[in-house]
């Protein structure tokens, strides 16, 4: 008995091959297979090649995500800065605490469409800024926070601007952070920028993360200023609203500048786990930031919507 002959098949109908998933805006395009974590070692080795040497002092920034899967995570990316610098090295990374404040941004955002009851009810729950207990703004990313965690860390003062940093010189750095001043004199960018040989380290940032450019708008001959308001401890420990009146921090052209330094500044680029990283010299830095605002801002405030 002869086998019935299978009926045609509309070729519109022929099952295709699935796809993978389209991936999400931070990872890369569809990746033939997951690669392995990398080591601290491949990390070290990389940041060599970059430019890192042994006794650098680096301000660094990091977007975690744009490195890729690391051998114990985060604290092996510090593992791997801390190596890199060595013992007679310095990491400086910030830890702002923005919503210790009613005149930020982050603040705004979290009292949006709330009354004027809920959110003076909001601002009584506030905590005062402790820099040995309140840990850094989830905007600054996950390093900066297991940096503060990690034995010999010490950090600056400043209720809403202060600096982390663990190293040789890092009590030098970051000590006697006036609480008036984010960036200006006795800031620790200021302490950086008199260090002859403290570099940037971008790692997966872009330049509207590059906080040296703020110190930039502290040397403008036309300053802007405005008022910050935050909660610190009161004698007693009790919490206390402070205000103050500093430079109107801006960082909407800080784009524009890094686009015009990257074309006029001899900087250092590599791959660092997943991303392109960059090593930037911060003494010309600020240096080529404070002559571009100069020439580009009116009254100190950036000519950018």
């Amino acid at each position: 008995m002869s086998t019935p002959a299978k009926p045609p098949v509309d070729p519109r109908l022929t099952p295709v091959t699935t796809l993978p998933p389209r991936p999400g805006p931070d990872e890369p395009p569809f990746a033939a297979k997951a690669q392995p974590p990398r080591t601290v070692r491949e990390l070290v080795g990389e940041l060599r090649n970059l430019g890192v040497q042994v006794n650098d002092v680096l301000l660094v920034h990091c977007r975690l995500r744009g490195i890729g899967p690391v051998e114990r995570g985060p604290r092996g990316v510090l593992a791997a800065l801390t190596e890199a610098v060595g013992p007679g090295g310095t990491l400086v990374m910030p830890t702002f605490t923005e919503l210790n404040s009613d005149t930020s941004l982050p603040f705004q955002r979290v009292t949006y469409g709330l009354s004027d009851a809920e959110i003076d009810a909001y601002k009584q729950e506030m905590p005062p800024f402790d820099p040995v207990w309140t840990p850094a703004s989830p905007t600054m990313g996950a390093l900066p926070e297991v940096l503060r965690q990690a034995p010999g860390a010490v950090r600056s003062s400043h209720p809403q601007s202060s600096f982390v940093a663990r190293g040789l010189l890092a009590n030098g750095i970051v000590r006697h952070h006036n609480p008036l001043s984010h960036f200006g004199e006795q800031s620790p960018l200021s302490r950086l920028f008199s260090l002859p040989d403290a570099k940037v380290l971008m790692l997966g940032t872009g330049f509207s993360a590059f906080t040296a450019f703020h110190l930039a708008e502290y040397f403008q001959p036309k300053v802007a200023t405005r008022m910050y308001r935050c909660v610190v401890p009161d004698w007693l420990g009790r919490p206390s609203w402070c205000s103050y009146e500093d430079v109107l921090l801006d960082l909407a052209d800080f784009d524009l500048i890094g686009a015009a330094l990257t074309e006029s500044l001899a900087i250092r680029e590599g791959p660092v786990g997943a991303t392109r990283a960059k090593l930037v010299p911060l003494i010309p830095a600020v240096a080529f930031a404070a002559d571009w605002m100069a020439r580009h801002r009116a009254d100190g405030r950036p000519a950018v919507a």
